[in-house]
């Protein structure tokens, strides 16, 4: 898929890290100019106060082959969206692909606490910020998106539409944020759909991003190590591969076949043939249902 996007103008909201970073490089890998977002720069620091920045991950896409451009933006301030769409506008002209991969929650929810038992004010925090600030993004971004036909909107969650229907996310936020994103995708399909437009919900597998990478005490040239403490991270994935889903998807003409769908990086990579960096297919969501969750042994064997 290399240069299949040359000439495309994508736009990664929440591309600081993790999945968005991931997402925003593979799509520099394919051409694209990429506007990258979010809070972090080298100057200041978001709430998760952590070293990774927007313009590192410009200047990733630009190195991949694309053209990485950092925007300071808080997707909770309608005026900082709207201002960064119209830069959009004027510059390029248009817009191709929207990516919705806007978080931040990770230190504010907690895997015991149940609801009445939870901070009221975190929990109402983890809500604005994983779904407020999609919202916000597409009300601003849509009408550019669909002023000619083809655009993309991916929105990018934890869990497809399937699973997260009959399993619980372990807490109620948590669980209330990520089956909100895959709705969400939804209801744009069915809006921006007459205008030639896409949209689809997109979660990767067991991601190994920075944060996750942290918390095992591992890197990435090393990340079997944590197989020691958690067995079924053998099925984990770099946020590569949900990159290589999403130009996968906007690099191919029928799309529209998408529209509306929730989906994973493992089963578009079973469709479209592309693979994570070592060459693999992780297929995590089948083998979390087939393996994990039915309390079989950790083995990746025909899932990845």
């Amino acid at each position: 898929m290399s240069e299949s996007l040359r000439g495309k103008i994508a736009l990664v909201a929440g591309a600081t890290r993790g999945a968005g970073r991931g997402i925003a490089v593979e799509l520099g890998a394919a051409g694209a100019t990429v506007y990258v977002t979010g809070r972090t720069t080298r100057e200041q620091r978001s709430e998760m106060d952590r070293a990774e920045t927007i313009e590192e991950t410009a200047e990733l896409v630009t190195a991949a082959g694309g053209r990485g451009i950092a925007v300071q933006v808080d997707h909770l301030v309608p005026e900082e969206v709207r201002a960064l769409v119209e830069r959009i506008d004027r510059e390029q002209g248009g817009l191709d692909v929207l990516v919705n991969d806007i978080w931040g929650g990770e230190l504010l929810f907690s895997w015991d606490e149940r609801l009445w038992e939870h901070s009221l004010d975190k929990g109402m925090r983890i809500l604005r910020l994983a779904i407020d600030t999609h919202i916000i993004t597409s009300h601003y971004a849509l009408p550019l998106l669909i002023r000619k036909p083809g655009g993309l909107v991916v929105e990018v969650t934890d869990g497809t539409t399937e699973y997260n229907a009959d399993h619980y996310r372990l807490s109620f936020f948590y669980d209330l944020a990520k089956t909100s994103v895959n709705r969400m995708a939804f209801a744009q399909a069915k809006e921006i759909a007459p205008y030639g437009a896409t949209a689809v919900s997109l979660t990767p597998g067991w991601l190994r991003s920075e944060i996750m990478l942290e918390v095992f005490g591992v890197t990435e040239a090393n990340w079997r190590e944590a197989l020691v403490k958690q067995p079924h991270f053998v099925i984990s994935e770099t946020p590569a591969f949900v990159g290589r889903a999403v130009v996968a998807l906007a690099s191919d003409p029928e799309v529209g076949r998408w529209n509306g769908q929730s989906s994973s990086s493992g089963q578009l990579a079973q469709v479209y043939g592309f693979t994570d960096v070592d060459g693999s297919r992780p297929d995590a969501w089948r083998y979390m249902v087939e393996v994990q969750d039915a309390g079989g042994p950790a083995d990746a064997t025909g899932y990845r």
